[in-house]
């Protein structure tokens, strides 16, 4: 069924909202306003379709759920879905080129519904991205096993896909009111979906159309999308770090990208030569210098001084993704509890073979040519000699390495102890090593030879040495 459709010339892209996530998620962008985009909802609840502000309302399935919700089954919405295929055919015949298909995971219609949405655009050769949220991890785990489960339906029938993980969003706002938390989610679908949108509606100096996102986002699977606004010093480069780590989104790591479309919006103070350089230049490193980069500029009055940078990274279809482990699953046992007696099994073993022997009275003797050695792994005989004064060597240099230590140890103590540095300057030595010293001359005796040589080789006694001197200098 299908009602209230407005007359003004319709736009190139639509924003559709399937399920009451998707629905909540569209009807905030509508109040906050998208340039140039056509907004519809879609849901199998016509209690919620009629609380909605959004004028273009599709109610799936009227037969099937009698205007109440699928009930958390997604088989549900797929047959709602199926049902009022052909109203949803017609808005879409609509001259739409480019269709966003904004949808929660984990419930019912829009788990079941989304897919079978998003394939019937493609068929029609529109351009389609799915802009889609996982659930908390508290919601339970059947509802996050259908939301892995509709996900990946989601990304084999859509073009690309942004996907946004709620429990990143608790890891950065905290312990929110569950509606803050919520509203969280559609703030940032809305900045995805604008992000997106308005680089094709919204006009600029140097412009990027639809064919420029058409040739990035087309047959791209999952879409890496981040968007920040900065101010003041140093802007350009503030804006492009914050949209490159937007933690709001599955994955921020846009390094092997295959191609990447760049916004660069700015209001009354514009920006310069440099500032788009050091922004391009600082994606194209980040991506990589062969990722085909394309970007354009805009100007928005309302950004004042203020610039805005919107990055859409795409094809990363050969990137290795993380892989997550499993926590095993704990087995709870309580100690009342009665166990059943596991029944243990020996192993019977086999009964020796008894062999007939005939003994004989003649007994030869037979001994071993080389008798071994039955006491010691080692053969003594066939020891190494080379081997032998090796351990002899490695013994005594342990000897003498514990000798030398000790000496050392000795020399610490004394020089610890005051009373023993004394003793080490006023007495000598040989004293200290009670050394005898035999026939010892004074320091006055001058032991220097008087006898010298002449040319002739006669000796001849001299009252001096010509060579030496008895006062050294």
């Amino acid at each position: 069924m299908i009602f209230d459709l407005p007359k003004e010339d319709r736009s190139i892209i639509k924003v559709i909202g399937v399920g009451g996530g998707g629905c909540n998620a569209v009807a905030h962008m509508y109040k906050q306003g998208i340039v140039g985009v056509d907004f519809v909802i879609t849901n199998t609840d016509n209690q919620a379709l009629e609380l909605n502000p959004v004028p273009v309302k599709i109610q799936m399935g009227p037969y099937l759920t009698d205007g109440r919700g699928a009930g958390s089954k997604p088989e549900v919405g797929k047959e709602a879905c199926e049902e009022s295929i052909e109203d949803i055919r017609a808005i879409l015949e609509e001259d739409t080129k480019m269709v966003f298909i904004t949808a929660g995971m984990g419930g019912g219609t829009g788990t079941g519904a989304a897919p079978i949405i998003a394939r019937l655009s493609r068929e029609m050769g529109i351009l389609t991205v799915g802009i889609v949220t996982v659930p908390f991890t508290f919601e339970g785990r059947r509802r996050n096993e259908q939301a892995k489960n509709g996900l990946e339906e989601m990304k084999a029938s859509v073009d690309a896909i942004v996907v946004i993980s709620n429990d990143k969003l608790r890891e950065i706002h905290g312990n929110l009111p569950l509606s803050h938390a919520f509203s969280n989610a559609d703030d940032i679908l809305s900045i995805a979906a604008k992000g997106i949108a308005e680089i094709i509606t919204v006009p600029g100096y140097v412009n990027v159309d639809f064919e420029d996102v058409n040739t990035v986002m087309r047959e791209s699977g999952v879409a890496i999308m981040g968007t920040a606004v900065a101010e003041g010093e140093d802007r350009a480069r503030k804006a492009v770090d914050g949209a490159l780590n937007s933690p709001l989104l599955e994955d921020n790591d846009i390094r092997g990208a295959k191609h990447i479309l760049l916004n660069i919006t700015s209001g009354n103070s514009e920006v310069t030569m440099d500032e788009i350089f050091e922004i391009t230049e600082y994606v194209q490193e980040e991506a990589g210098y062969g990722t085909d980069l394309i970007w354009g500029h805009c100007h928005d009055e309302t950004l004042g001084d203020k610039i805005s940078v919107t990055i859409i990274a795409t094809g990363f279809e050969h990137k290795t993704r993380k892989v997550v482990q499993e926590i095993p699953e704990k087995v709870m046992v309580a100690l009342d509890e009665k166990q059943a007696e596991e029944k243990v099994f020996e192993v019977e073993h086999p009964a020796k073979e008894e062999l007939n022997t005939i003994e004989f009275d003649h007994v030869e003797d037979v001994y071993d040519k080389y008798q071994k050695n039955r006491y010691s792994y080692e053969e003594p005989f066939v020891k190494d000699e080379a081997e032998a004064k090796r351990d002899e060597m490695r013994e005594r240099f342990s000897r003498q390495e514990a000798e030398r230590r000790e000496r050392l140890r000795k020399m610490n103590v004394k020089l610890t102890n005051p009373k023993s540095v004394v003793d080490l300057e006023s007495k000598p030595a040989y004293q200290r090593r009670n050394v005898e010293l035999d026939d010892v001359p004074h320091s006055s005796d001058n032991p220097r030879s008087k006898w010298i040589l002449t040319d002739d080789n006669e000796p001849r006694i001299r009252e001096e040495n010509s060579f030496l001197h008895d006062n050294v200098d």
